[in-house]
């Protein structure tokens, strides 16, 4: 058996991952594993903006899971995209950079963790960006993931801008450096001129030569080993069953992410006891927080046919296709620069006395409203999710087997205020959609259509069509209760040697995207683990001195 060793080995090379062995290997005295199931980022449409759409459920670059039939959700196992390889999630998402709301970093400080609030976290936001379009008090200027602001945008973006100006929305120039109330605005992107800026690409490709960095892919955690209660190491294994045993001689870091870090800790023995012994595991520590508390943004889409403006839908067949791709490759412009939508807002519903919508408007359409191939005529499609579901669901092993997929139910629309916000939302789209400016390129609206009506009628379409943003967090929270999993500052409860670093360990969901917010997470982590090791060091001197 092949066995490893260095000061910390990180479990996960996505977001968070990238950002850790990038960190705590700025140290040269500090040896770091980083340890991905994945492979290198080589795929072409992870380098291409509008390759994200090839990508969601793609068999060497996602896990491919699938969320859990539910009554919910007409009984349908929804497509629920994690990433897979280096970069993970940040190098098949949407590209859609949005900072949350002050106010939901400051509720997880006022539920119990400690120091976490938006304030003490906006330098590390500013510190993972580059923000390439000017300066401003709340950006980053040297960070290593770029954000730019779209470039470009079609008639029809604009049109839809001018029509939100019409229902009344304030038009905002920087959603991310901006007190926030009902709003339009341009989306920004994580792209640095052509190309997608993912974790890996910003991250750890700059690092990779570093003496002290080992990145091994294709190598999948299968537990953590233990001696006592000191987590020292990650047992793993390669993808032809050759076993090994990767040692820590400081600390475990999962970055696995919401699916991936409650699996190893539940295949560890943590985690509640019933959810174990269905799985024929001892359990070592008991955490029933465990893989519980998942919330994640469901996204339900307004379609519209459109006459007399261009949209993404006629430029992406046939020869139409092959001139664009022959314009990216040129000048790095045209539809394959577009990330998941261009225009985004934020808009409030009666049921809530701040912003509790995200609008998500793209020049394209999907059938049924599903994003996946865009049509052929023209189209533009305008995206609804609630901002703060109350909806819980949870993430489980099924069994000890490590190849087994987890059980996943995100339980979208079990709450009544989520259903009732959906459907307004989805009124507040079509009023935006009526508007003279975008009215007169609209031909019709193609889903759910004119003929759903009734509130019952547009919560069935939601049930039926709606899906997963891929804003999944929350499995592995941080506060001091019964039910939550890690501390203020990351480590796992009852246990010692081992932190969780990513979109997990959320005590709640962010209003907007959760990219930025797991960079953040994940820069102010590596602040905590060095100076965690500076003060180990220091008492283990005064210890000897005396």
């Amino acid at each position: 058996m092949k066995t490893l060793i260095a000061d910390y080995v990180i479990v996960g090379a996505g977001t968070a991952g990238c950002v850790l062995a990038n960190r705590l290997s700025e140290d040269p005295q500090v040896e770091v594993i980083l340890i991905e199931a994945g492979e290198r980022d080589r795929h072409p449409f992870i380098h291409v903006p509008a390759g994200f759409v090839r990508l969601l459920d793609h068999p060497s670059v996602t896990w491919r899971y699938h969320t859990e039939a539910n009554a919910h959700t007409s009984h349908r196992e929804i497509l629920f995209p994690r990433g897979r390889g280096l970069g993970g999630s940040s190098a098949i998402n949407g590209l859609l950079y949005v900072r949350p709301f002050a106010e939901d970093i400051d509720s997880w400080e006022t539920a119990g963790a400690r120091g976490w609030n938006f304030a003490d976290c906006l330098p590390h936001y500013s510190r993972s960006e580059t923000w390439t379009e000017g300066r401003s008090p709340q950006r980053g200027t040297d960070g290593p993931i770029k954000v730019s602001r779209v470039q470009n945008p079609p008639e029809i973006c604009g049109a839809a801008v001018a029509a939100a100006r019409q229902a009344g929305l304030e038009f905002l120039d920087d959603p991310n450096s901006t007190t926030r109330g009902p709003s339009i605005w341009y989306y920004q992107q994580t792209r640095d001129g052509r190309r997608r800026s993912s974790a890996a690409r910003g991250y750890l490709r700059p690092v990779m030569g570093r003496p002290n960095l080992k990145v091994l892919t294709g190598l999948q955690v299968s537990k953590l080993e233990f001696s006592g209660t000191r987590v020292t190491g990650v047992h793993a294994m390669t993808a032809s069953a050759e076993p090994c045993v990767i040692s820590a001689r400081r600390e475990v870091i999962s970055c696995a992410g919401v699916i991936g870090t409650p699996r190893l800790l539940e295949l560890s023995g943590i985690g509640d006891k019933d959810v174990l012994d269905n799985a024929g595991i001892r359990t070592r520590v008991a955490l029933p927080g465990v893989g519980a508390n998942l919330q994640d943004h469901y996204v339900v889409r307004l379609g519209f046919r459109v006459r007399g403006a261009g949209t993404a839908n006629e430029r992406s067949h046939g020869l139409a296709l092959a001139r664009e791709m022959m314009r990216y490759a040129v000048s790095g412009t045209g539809v394959l620069t577009y990330s998941a939508a261009l225009v985004g807002g934020f808009v409030q519903t009666r049921y809530a006395s701040r912003p509790d919508v995200q609008l998500v408007i793209a020049p394209g359409s999907f059938a049924a409203g599903r994003i996946g191939v865009l049509e052929s005529e023209p189209g533009i499609s305008c995206g609804v999710w609630q901002m703060r579901p109350e909806s819980r669901g949870h993430v489980h092993i099924r069994s000890k087997e490590v190849q087994d997929s987890p059980a996943i139910a995100p339980a979208y629309l079990s709450d009544e205020r989520d259903c009732a916000t959906t459907v307004e939302g989805l009124r507040i789209g079509r009023n935006i959609f009526a508007q003279p400016e975008i009215a007169r390129f609209i031909v019709d609206e193609t889903v759910p259509g004119r003929a759903a009506d009734s509130d019952a009628q547009l919560l069935q379409y939601a049930r039926d069509n709606g899906s997963t943003v891929y804003h999944a967090v929350g499995t592995c929270r941080m506060g001091e209760d019964r039910m939550s999993v890690v501390d203020a500052d990351l480590r796992v409860h009852g246990v010692s040697g081992l932190r969780v670093v990513d979109a997990s360990v959320m005590p709640t969901i962010t209003s907007t995207n959760t990219n930025a917010t797991v960079l953040m997470i994940a820069e102010r982590a590596a602040q905590m683990i060095r100076s965690s090791a500076i003060t180990g060091v220091t008492e283990q001197r005064v210890k000897e001195t005396i």
